[in-house]
């Protein structure tokens, strides 16, 4: 074994086995991108909140205090003559306090604030939802990722065969050469066949290691790949060999994107009744309290409680162009919805026509390797009576070398395949 094999080797050999599960468990615990879906999700059902602050009471407290002057200000009104002060303005100068509470409560503005709230609401709603995405896409990507190691694995298991294969034929064959029975032909051969095996070997090794780090990406983790992955497979998915409607309709009503969609198209339609309420008036009552004097020992209290409406009667087209604004997002909102309903029915088709093309292709990939395996063996007999020749026994080698690698990646397309219709199902 060469020093760069024996590196990679050490470097893949594993300490512990990784399931399938514990991939999973991992990346709902370390995948950032979880992270940041929670994340924003929080941050949506905060906006929620800020909008339903409109709809409550806003209690204002006042504090002032200002030192000034006070020299009267004559002043003059039409028909009125304003007194006249005798006293000479002065630099002196008083204290003022102040203090005011408000309270005040918005009683109706035609749906403006309560439906910006609702909107907000189904917002966070589809926050959540794409959130949900997040999980699934994650779960589809370590369920990938994982079967790809395992696969990296098989391989290397064929190079190792492949080598051990080789290694043999050449012990053969230098005995051969040597009562020349063979010529040396057979032997330089040989040598170039172990040769080949062994880049084909150290190339597997690596490919293993690339894709446990692939793997620890994809679970959200930053560490050593000082593991080996179990012999899970995907399991058959329920429904995968019956009639593709059921399969669409349960991807339908289970698929976070298309609920996410419905959501959105909610919140448009309350924002845009919230668009027309601008029509409409704003009516809002208040209540304020103060007191105010130039000692805090010596305050006055003051009160009042009234009542306001304002009506935008004309705003330069606003209110217009902002409803017409909203029912264009909103009918784009809905063409949207239509065209992911459209692709969840194409993703759950595709996933289960590719699962029926993997069984069958992983079905003819075992029988490859079988009649692979009697090809060799027949090649063998053939060259050990000397009946057969190096070229022939070669050449079973490889067919065996390469069914057996066939029959890795169709067992890897089959799992890849059940976790696409089980992703494309709605289900994590």
């Amino acid at each position: 074994m060469t020093p760069v094999l024996v590196a990679l080797v050490m470097a893949a050999a594993p300490a512990k086995t990784l399931t399938l599960e514990q991939a999973l468990e991992n990346a709902r615990l370390h995948q950032p991108t979880l992270r940041q879906a929670a994340a924003d999700a929080q941050a949506a059902k905060a906006r929620a909140d800020e909008a339903r602050s409109g709809l409550l009471p806003q209690l204002n407290l006042g504090l002032s205090y200002v030192r000034r002057t006070n020299n009267f200000v004559p002043s003059s009104l039409t028909g009125i003559s304003a007194p006249t002060s005798t006293t000479a303005p002065t630099f002196y100068t008083v204290n003022a306090f102040n203090g005011q509470l408000t309270l005040s409560q918005l009683i109706w503005d035609f749906g403006q604030t309560w439906n910006r709230w609702k909107a907000s609401e189904a917002s966070a709603e589809a926050s959540a939802q794409d959130e949900q995405t997040r999980l699934q896409t994650s779960m589809f990507g370590v369920r990938t990722a994982f079967f790809a190691a395992r696969a990296a694995r098989d391989l290397v298991k064929v190079a190792d065969d492949t080598v051990a294969n080789q290694q043999r034929h050449l012990d053969q064959a230098k005995g051969f050469v040597q009562v020349g029975t063979q010529p040396e032909i057979a032997l330089a051969q040989s040598l170039t066949a172990v040769a080949n095996a062994k880049v084909q070997q150290i190339q597997a090794v690596n490919g293993y290691a690339t894709a446990r780090a692939q793997l620890n990406q994809a679970m959200g983790i930053e560490g050593s790949t000082d593991y080996d992955v179990s012999d899970d497979r995907m399991l058959p998915v329920e429904g995968e060999n019956g009639e593709l409607e059921p399969l669409v309709d349960a991807a339908v009503a289970a698929r976070p994107e298309l609920a996410a969609y419905r959501l959105r198209v909610r919140a448009q339609q309350d924002s845009l009744s919230s668009a027309r309420g601008a029509y409409g008036p704003t009516l809002a009552a208040s209540m304020t309290g103060s007191e105010g004097g130039p000692f805090l020992n010596h305050m006055v209290p003051n009160w009042q409680v009234g009542a306001t409406i304002q009506w935008n009667l004309f705003g330069g087209l606003l209110t217009q162009s902002t409803v017409n604004e909203a029912v264009a997002t909103l009918d784009s909102l809905v063409a949207q919805t239509d065209a992911e309903r459209q692709q969840v029915r194409l993703d759950v088709e595709q996933a289960q026509l590719a699962v029926h093309a993997a069984v069958e292709s992983l079905a003819a990939a075992e029988e490859a390797l079988k009649n692979a395996k009697d090809q060799l063996r027949l090649a063998e007999g053939r060259y050990e009576t000397g009946i057969g020749n190096i070229i022939e026994l070669g050449d079973a080698q490889l067919a065996l070398t390469t069914a057996a690698a066939q029959r890795v990646q169709a067992d890897f397309t089959v799992s890849t395949a059940r976790a696409q219709l089980w992703h494309a199902l709605g289900k994590p």
